[in-house]
């Protein structure tokens, strides 16, 4: 069985002729699992990201796209397909994503055993011979794809004790569909994270070509690791419980946007007084503390105190509070929760009263809006 990138699903008569109807449920359910889960998609933005192309690139997305599913989806009366590809066989960890699997394996002898594996383009975006492509009967779109995606959604949510803890979070994210604004907020982490000077450091491994110049000396060379993200959520009592929700889903889409590395993204709760700086496992266990006053200084201070210090600084605020009077030592991107002009007892104190714009030398994405950022 497979499936492609329009939502239909190809299968082989002698396939099905000779497998139980038990184990062609476990194998349908998995090929619903790859389109549900957008896997031809980010496969299309991880290989632009990164610069992976050809047949064997994405046949490591298929692998990769088939950990996440497998390691979660049988059990409870769904028979385990033979031969289905998990973590384990790979001695990897479960609970992961695609783009977390794709970059600790790659393709060697071991994996000649799979080379068989083709979920089709719905698995990993590239196009087979054999594909209807855009033009042909049957496809969805894009509207009752969405439509699917939240039937599925529901029943997920409306039964929690029946579904794994990977279909749970799937599902409470399929509620809050992409929006303009979280596409916007991801390419100015990417693009705050890729400038020049984040993400670089110097090294002793691969002494510096000048060394040749300077006798008796070794000169360290510059190198380029993975870009570290701190988000400063404000936890005041002006910023709403949906709202802190939505930044909770707002540090996931960060974390994809730096390539999906958890362990490269740190929290920091902030209202008058900022928190502890907590890593990101899973968006929903983090603690969000306040519901005082509001000064992100605090928060900006203490995540630049963190060891190792960040390479870029997201905030998420209602905008409602005093910023560092001067740049900090590392690229910054403002979430601006939108606020009308006046707002509550200030308001009331001073009608005249408009809070403090962010500063310039921040990139401000206006989050729920479709007006963008600068």
């Amino acid at each position: 069985m497979a499936v492609d990138r329009h939502w239909r699903c190809y299968v082989s008569p002698a396939f099905v002729d000779r497998t139980p109807v038990e184990e062609l449920a476990g194998v349908w359910v998995h090929e619903v699992s790859h389109l549900l889960r957008d896997h031809h998609g980010r496969s299309d933005r991880v290989a632009r990201e990164r610069g992976l192309t050809g047949p064997g690139e994405r046949l490591r997305m298929n692998i990769a796209a088939d950990c996440e599913i497998n390691d979660d989806v049988y059990g409870e009366g769904l028979a385990r397909p033979k031969d289905a590809v998990d973590p384990a066989s790979l001695m990897l960890r479960d609970g992961e994503l695609m783009e977390d699997y794709l970059r600790q394996f790659r393709l060697g002898p071991r994996m000649q055993d799979l080379a068989w594996l083709d979920c089709g383009s719905g698995a990993d975006g590239l196009e087979r011979e054999w594909d209807l492509g855009a033009d042909g009967a049957h496809g969805l779109s894009a509207q009752e794809r969405d439509a699917v995606r939240f039937r599925v959604a529901q029943g997920i949510t409306g039964r929690p004790g029946h579904a794994s803890q990977g279909w749970q979070r799937w599902a409470e994210e399929a509620f809050h569909p992409p929006q303009p604004w979280r596409e916007l907020l991801g390419a100015a982490v990417r693009s705050a994270a890729s400038g020049p000077g984040a993400g670089e450091d110097y090294t002793y491994g691969r002494p510096s070509r000048r060394s040749s110049s300077v006798p008796g000396a070794v000169l360290p060379s510059l190198r380029r690791r993975p870009p570290r993200v701190c988000v400063v959520i404000d936890t005041s009592g002006s910023v709403s419980d949906a709202e802190l929700g939505s930044a909770l889903l707002e540090v996931a889409a960060i974390s994809r946007a730096v390539g999906g590395r958890g362990d490269l993204v740190s929290v920091v709760s902030c209202d008058a007084a900022a928190g502890g700086v907590h890593r990101l496992c899973r968006a929903e266990g983090i603690p969000l503390v306040g519901g005082g006053g509001t000064d992100l200084r605090a928060g900006f201070a203490r995540a630049l105190r963190a060891r190792p210090r960040p390479d870029v600084v997201v905030a998420l605020t209602d905008g409602q509070t005093p910023w560092p009077s001067s740049r900090p030592p590392c690229r910054t991107v403002v979430g601006l929760f939108p606020r009308p002009r006046v707002r509550g007892a200030r308001a009331e104190r001073n009608p005249e009263y408009v809070p403090d714009s962010p500063p310039d030398w921040a990139r401000v994405v206006e989050i729920g809006s479709d007006s963008g950022g600068r």
